[in-house]
């Protein structure tokens, strides 16, 4: 059997500069050398953005983690209702549901407009759901049932929508990354 307390530390999750990238001010004094010696080139695009840049945004309450107890009090509820039987409890379920919905929008969104992380592709769905679900409920409303063809005819809209959205907050994430990155220096 394993002893665990060894006097070992465990491994820490702060980040540090990769060996394989010189600080800036070496990469500058080994481009002038001369041809023989080149400076290891930086990925710049897609996968710089899907790396985290600083430490996580707070939310405005920050001691207190609504978000997250949000998400959690929404699985425990949806859980429950979905062993006890769903389609007594649908209600139950709903509401777990969406708390588990609002408090993942809520974190996507702070992160993603403070040019943390990217959500793009979630954020800029959810516009294109919201309105497909109210042209569906109000057609349920007026005539009762929703015809096949409604569908289809929405996904062009719902497509549309999406792009126009992911333009404009992969816009937003851009800028919000270029100054995040500025403050912190890299």
């Amino acid at each position: 059997m394993a002893k665990h307390k060894d006097g070992r530390r465990g491994r820490s999750r702060k980040r540090r500069p990769s060996p394989q990238s010189p600080p800036p001010q070496a990469a500058q004094a080994s481009s002038t050398r001369g041809a023989g010696t080149r400076a290891p080139q930086r990925h710049v695009g897609l996968v710089s953005d899907l790396k985290a840049a600083g430490e996580r945004p707070p939310p405005p309450w920050y001691p207190l983690p609504l978000s997250e107890l949000l998400i959690l009090v929404g699985v425990i509820g949806a859980v429950v209702a979905w062993l006890r039987g769903y389609q007594h409890n649908a209600a139950l379920l709903g509401a777990g549901i969406g708390a588990v919905i609002i408090g993942t929008v809520e974190v996507s969104l702070r992160e993603h407009l403070s040019g943390f992380r990217p959500h793009t592709g979630m954020l800029a769905a959810i516009p294109a759901v919201v309105f497909h679900s109210g042209v569906v409920l109000i057609v349920l409303a007026v005539n009762g049932h929703a015809p096949r063809w409604l569908f289809y005819a929405l996904l062009p809209v719902d497509l549309a929508l999406i792009a126009v959205c992911f333009k404009l907050l992969r816009a937003r994430f851009v800028d919000a990354r270029r100054e995040r990155t500025a403050a912190i220096g890299r």
